[in-house]
């Protein structure tokens, strides 16, 4: 059986890419951590993969410092180079990620604007009601993130 647990942080930001043949996947790495005995910490680094909708969703709204918990399974592909050099490289493709650390940056940056502009709105007396400040407030969320 291949398969792979894990909960760690992300240590930069996700790189979402379409290939040539049109699917979108997404690479960043994660680091967990190992608890020894005296309080000594070890860490791993661990390159990520996803496909498809889940590379879209995770392009979207992972950032660097979210936890996160990954199930997949651990590829290691070869290739040999111009030199003819052999190269192993060992991933995890990601079955399923779940968000485990609160929204991120550009969440929260949307939704200041949103709530920015609901309020400007009620001032200048546009939004007369809340469905209309609320479809105000969605269409600044894209202009925002």
């Amino acid at each position: 059986m291949n398969r792979v647990l894990l909960t760690g942080r992300l240590t930069r930001d996700p790189q979402l890419r379409v290939t040539g043949t049109g699917k979108n996947v997404t690479t960043f790495s994660v680091a967990t951590h190992e608890y020894a005995g005296s309080g000594k910490e070890k860490s791993e680094y661990h390159t990520i993969v996803t496909w498809d909708r889940l590379a879209e969703i995770c392009g979207r709204y992972l950032g660097k410092g979210q936890q996160v918990a990954i199930e997949g399974r651990i590829q290691t592909r070869t290739w040999d180079d111009d030199r003819g050099q052999r190269h192993w490289k060992t991933e995890i493709v990601a079955s399923q990620v779940e968000m485990l650390s609160g929204r991120t940056k550009k969440d929260y940056q949307a939704e200041v604007a949103a709530d920015s502009l609901e309020a400007q709105a009620d001032a200048d007396g546009l939004a007369e009601d809340a469905d209309e400040a609320a479809a105000i407030a969605a269409a600044a969320e894209p202009a925002a993130a």
